[in-house]
């Protein structure tokens, strides 16, 4: 990749005016994390520059061995010659655009990984202008399509109730970091009406820091997976449950499903027979995509992850955006990555 304020070296994306990355993959002395997820953010930093809403998921991720400098959204904080600040990617709470403005007054913006559409789990997404635009595109085909969320929401309550009135528990698998937290938080305005909901407890160290930062849940308890299911229940788990000594041993005594934007897809269906897909995604589909880069008024948009190619075509050959793929060498993000 030739460009002057942000290149790629061996550990990932790199601001030499700044002298830091942004969600390396390899050891570095000083990282910006644009959110929690495995993907971007490592213990592999001495210290690291993350968004103040998101200090807590990454400390009950990485542990306390990184130092970590939280920003408000909007605050400028100068790096070197460079003006850093971070801005509300939506996605998961805390995810963060990074927006890099070098000492000519040029400005690029790191997406990280970031969805249009607001809810109540995490902060509204916010369009930042500037000249090249780092968009991810995961779901950067035409097929991808976003239902509202209200409607997933009761397609999900209908398949519970079916399942509470057949004795059965319902067993969603939702991803610890985003898409469990989504699901609860939007069950807090059923109120009364909302199913009674037990949680792994792999997802407890998450909620307290979406509960902390003062994100609303409806009412639940932790798990006890040494006992049977109880018909009528709502379990969230991450997707490593699936296939467990406990899902199979009780598997007349539940219904399950995969709550993932993967599950648009038929092949992946297939792959998981006997299971329920919903569809819902913690990343922008394709409207979503076009929406949000033209909104940047980026004069060049490089894009990662998903299909590159297509995206990319359509931004040159019917927007005139000169755009193309960067070829990131970090994990490559497939139906078994969080999203």
């Amino acid at each position: 990749m030739s460009a002057e304020l942000l290149t790629l070296r061996p550990e990932g994306l790199y601001c030499a005016e700044a002298d830091v990355f942004i969600d390396p993959w390899r050891p570095v002395p000083r990282a910006i994390f644009t959110h929690g997820h495995a993907d971007h953010a490592r213990a592999i930093a001495p210290e690291a520059i993350a968004a103040e809403r998101g200090l807590g998921i990454l400390r009950a991720r990485l542990g306390e061995g990184i130092r970590l400098q939280g920003l408000a959204w909007g605050e400028r904080l100068r790096l070197g010659s460079a003006i850093v600040s971070l801005h509300p990617a939506s996605h998961v709470l805390g995810a963060a655009q990074v927006r890099v403005e070098s000492a000519r007054g040029e400005v690029w913006v790191v997406s990280g990984d970031y969805r249009v559409a607001a809810d109540a789990s995490c902060d509204a997404f916010e369009p930042v202008a500037c000249h090249t635009f780092i968009s991810e595109c995961t779901f950067g085909l035409p097929i991808y399509r976003w239902r509202p969320q209200a409607e997933v929401l009761n397609e999900i309550l209908a398949w519970w109730q079916q399942g509470a009135a057949e004795g059965r528990a319902s067993l969603i698998y939702a991803y610890a970091l985003g898409k469990a937290q989504r699901i609860l938080c939007a069950l807090a305005d059923l109120g009364r009406d909302a199913p009674p909901v037990q949680v792994h407890r792999a997802l407890l160290p998450l909620l307290e820091a979406y509960e902390a930062q003062g994100i609303r849940f409806a009412p639940y308890t932790p798990a006890d997976l040494t006992a049977a299911p109880t018909p009528g229940v709502l379990f969230l788990a991450p997707p490593a449950v699936q296939g467990s000594a406990w899902a199979t041993r009780h598997r007349r005594l539940l219904q399950q499903a995969t709550a993932s934007g993967w599950m648009a897809l038929r092949g992946v269906r297939r792959r998981q027979p006997g299971v329920r897909g919903f569809v819902l995604s913690d990343h922008a589909d394709w409207p979503g995509l076009t929406q949000a880069i033209e909104a940047t008024g980026a004069q060049r948009v490089l894009l990662t992850h998903g299909a590159t190619d297509t995206l990319a075509r359509y931004l040159r050959e019917e927007r005139g955006i000169d755009a193309q793929g960067l070829r990131m060498a970090g994990p490559i993000r497939d139906a078994g990555v969080e999203e």
